[in-house]
């Protein structure tokens, strides 16, 4: 794993996360698995501290919908038998992410919507404040163009066999890890994006904003990258 020194300058663990949902509405659809991964410097350097996966129980009278089983081969039926408790799930990211932490996902501003909405009802969203956020979607976007997907940003760095994205958080988040330290060594600038994050100009900020996030519409010019642009 590279060094990521930048980083380890500002913060103490790095928080990588990612989300299945069952759909696209932050403030009215669930998260039906929550995965992550906690990165810490050690005498060896950056190594994994703790890996998290768990499914999460439906609120009473939520299901799974056909197309979100099929893409990710998560059931009601699991949801009932093994899923974990909101509040419990909650419990256990706000443990997480303690401290001087640095939270990040690939298309971050969705996986961070639906877990504000859902400490918002079984947990407390105050976890989240003070709380710095990469979106290594926006530094992907900067450096490669279209398409943007984690199963592209896979192929362009050469991770195709030994990482997937298969639409279960647990897979993807351990994805975004390897596409982490790839672009880590591609260029040492991801501290210049955190609380930065690009959007498609064509469609705007899908959502609400989170505050503490500086957003900008991002096209593809390798040659200036977001955090440069006025």
């Amino acid at each position: 794993m590279p060094n990521l020194e930048k980083l380890f300058s500002q913060y103490d663990r790095l928080v990588l996360f990612d989300t299945e949902t069952t759909g696209l509405q932050y403030s009215r659809d669930e998260i039906i698995e929550f995965a992550a991964v906690a990165v810490e410097r050690g005498a060896a350097g950056p190594a994994i501290v703790r890996e998290y996966d768990e499914l999460v129980a439906l609120s009473p009278g939520g299901f799974v919908p056909p197309k979100i089983q099929q893409l990710t081969g998560i059931s009601t039926q699991d949801l009932r038998e093994r899923g974990l408790p909101k509040t419990r799930v909650c419990r256990d990211i706000a443990e997480l992410i303690r401290g001087n932490t640095l939270l990040l996902a690939y298309n971050a501003h969705f996986d961070l919507s639906f877990l504000f909405y859902m400490l918002l009802r079984d947990g407390d969203p105050a976890i989240l404040k003070g709380k710095d956020k990469l979106d290594l979607l926006t530094v992907y976007r900067d450096r490669h163009s279209y398409p943007h997907r984690l199963c592209s940003a896979i192929e362009q760095y050469g991770l195709s066999g030994k990482v997937v994205n298969s639409h279960r958080a647990v897979d993807d988040v351990i994805a975004t890890l390897a596409v982490m330290e790839e672009m880590e060594k591609e260029k040492d600038d991801l501290d210049r994006y955190v609380n930065l994050f690009g959007y498609n100009p064509k469609y705007g900020i899908e959502g609400k904003a989170i505050g503490s996030v500086t957003y900008r519409p991002q096209g593809y010019d390798p040659l200036r990258p977001l955090y440069e642009h006025p």
